[in-house]
């Protein structure tokens, strides 16, 4: 993130966890790891932050509906209804819909208990 950008305070976003698997049962040393997926909706005009990072909680994520806008080291990407991105260790990013209707996507991925 550059210095000069103001990232606006997360509003208009709903978390729905769709399911979950405990890694420590599937996999030898994924103790205290769960695959998670959720769906969240970013409401017109909404934002889904702060800027946050993906260390240690890898995930994808794929729209549904809707345009996504990811901002991440100065540029911004829009992602609308079949497209999606990787969040790895090296992600440093926020959200947001700057469309007219809500922003649909879910989102895969491995965190701790």
């Amino acid at each position: 993130m550059s210095d000069e950008e103001v990232v606006p305070e997360s509003n208009g976003v709903s978390v729905v966890e769709l399911a979950s698997v405990d890694l420590g049962v599937e996999l030898p040393g994924m103790d205290g790891k769960r695959l998670r997926m959720r769906m969240v909706t970013i409401a017109p005009g909404g934002v889904f932050g702060p800027v946050h990072d993906h260390v240690g909680r890898p995930g994808t994520v794929y729209v549904l509906e809707g345009t996504i806008t990811d901002h991440r080291e100065g540029i911004s990407t829009d992602y609308g209804p079949g497209l999606g991105w990787p969040e790895d260790r090296k992600t440093l990013h926020w959200l947001e819909n700057k469309g007219t209707v809500p922003a649909v996507e879910i989102s895969v991925d491995i965190v701790g208990e």
